[in-house]
């Protein structure tokens, strides 16, 4: 029989406010029936998905019975974060029991490798009520980012669980290191042709060196949906090319009338498509794991582990050309590559403090290059760090005139590939090994992944747009 534990005969005074909270909302005795009959875990795997499960059902439909979030009163407000917290403390309960379980029942015994949304999808599957299943997150991204729910904040729950676990946690980032799908079918189109042109990046061979060129050119090519699986995909054509020693990532040239005809390296995350609830919870940890992750240890193959010895990966130095600016995710991936070459009018920001979110892997990466105190400041105050300054300099290899930056670029490109780049991998790898082990990787993962989930969906995130960039005047 399923272990389940019941209110004490005595409840406290906090479970009798709780409890008088549900009452005052939610007529009859389904409210009252969840909150006094929650399961505990038993130690049986399937048990508890069967018991768990039906917890989770019950309060979906306690929610369901409240107004949608922009019509509810204070007191429907408050049931609403009652049941979430008191469903998600039991996802909590049932992932530190079966998250090895749940795992090796979705990749086979760590045989198949899933990406990211393709896991948390196939867990909605596998244990329903655990995470949102796709057509409930589809239907909440109908909604403006401050009217949802945040049904996706249950997959930063799970995603954190399976990163604290040493060997899910690993092999995650092993599927994300694996060459997309995508990108292996278009690779023999660009292998004989030398370029390839994608709606949010190009990807082009010239000479010794391989150009992917970042593309969303009515935003300052912000990244965004449209955008970062492009870049994922080019980038992995850049690193399978074998033909080219040495890849260069550089923003294209922009529409906005203030830098019309102007490279721009980046952004940041699309504000604007942010506000209107247009960026799903999963987008971060995609990003992060896949492309900025293959920029730092390149390309994993199945039968090889990244960063097991040994190392098997395939992988290329990266030189990245800041032009105008790196804002925010475009600050965040100068901090994977090799080389930063930049203008001498470009500057970067992590505009985290006023967005409301975590910027990515910013918070590990960029102290080892700049220091505790500027990385604080850059972070959780908002310091700009021009690039042609000391500061500037810890982060940026070489700074060039604006108008030469193409004659800057050849220049790199020649001095990286003139004596040949053999000892280049072998040196990435080392310096990675001693800075930024994966396990150090993955043990952050699982911090990031549950504390952007809330950010991303936090009352503050939307009054920090509201404040400082004035997004509600924008049209998506």
């Amino acid at each position: 029989m399923a272990t389940t534990h019941t209110r004490a005969a005595s409840p406290t005074a906090s479970d009798q406010t709780d409890a008088a909270v549900l009452a005052s909302v939610l007529p009859g005795n389904a409210a009252s029936a969840w909150w006094n009959a929650r399961p505990t875990a038993s130690g049986d795997y399937r048990r508890d998905v069967g018991t768990f499960g039906k917890s989770w059902q019950q309060a979906s439909a306690l929610l369901g019975a409240l107004p949608k979030k922009p019509a509810r009163n204070a007191a429907q407000a408050r049931a609403a974060s009652l049941i979430q917290r008191t469903d998600r403390a039991d996802r909590d309960t049932f992932l530190k029991a079966h998250t090895e379980t749940l795992y090796r029942a979705l990749t086979k015994d760590f045989s198949a490798f899933l990406r990211i949304a393709d896991f948390v999808y196939a867990a909605a599957r596998e244990v329903p009520g655990l995470v949102p299943t796709r057509e409930q997150v589809e239907r909440e991204s109908a909604f403006v980012q401050r009217d949802k729910d945040g049904v996706e904040i249950d997959q930063g729950i799970l995603l954190s669980h399976v990163f604290d676990h040493p060997a899910a946690g690993a092999h995650m980032c092993h599927a994300m290191l694996l060459p997309k799908q995508e990108s292996l079918e278009a690779l023999p189109h660009f292998l004989e042709r030398g370029r390839l042109d994608l709606e949010g990046a190009s990807v082009e061979r010239r000479g010794k060196a391989v150009y992917v060129t970042m593309r969303n050119r009515r935003f300052l090519n912000a990244e965004d949906t449209g955008t970062i699986p492009d870049q994922e995909t080019a980038i992995d054509l850049a690193t399978l090319d074998a033909v080219s020693d040495i890849a260069v990532l550089r923003g294209d040239k922009v529409e906005h009338s203030k830098y019309r005809g102007r490279h721009v390296f980046s952004a940041g995350i699309n504000l604007t498509h942010l506000y209107f609830g247009k960026i799903p919870f999963v987008w971060y940890i995609e990003r992060d794991l896949g492309m900025v992750n293959k920029l730092l240890r390149g390309l994993s193959r199945p039968e090889s582990p990244p960063d097991v010895v040994p190392v098997n990966s395939i992988e290329k130095p990266w030189i990245a050309v800041v032009e105008e600016f790196a804002i925010g995710g475009g600050c965040q991936v100068l901090l994977a590559v090799d080389y930063v070459l930049a203008a001498n009018n470009a500057y970067m920001t992590l505009p985290a403090r006023k967005e409301g979110i975590i910027p990515g892997l910013a918070n590990l990466r960029l102290p080892r290059f700049v220091g505790d105190r500027i990385a604080r400041q850059a972070i959780m105050y908002g310091r700009r760090l021009d690039c042609d300054t000391p500061e500037g300099r810890l982060i940026c290899d070489e700074i060039a005139p604006a108008d030469e930056m193409d004659a800057a670029i050849a220049r790199v490109v020649d001095n990286f590939t003139s004596s040949g780049v053999v000892s280049a991998v072998g040196n990435r790898r080392a310096v990675r090994i001693g800075q930024e082990p994966l396990d150090l990787f993955r043990r952050y993962m699982a911090v990031y992944t549950r504390e952007q989930a809330y950010c991303h969906f936090s009352p503050a995130l939307i009054s920090n747009l509201e404040r400082h960039w004035n997004v509600h005047q924008r049209v998506a």
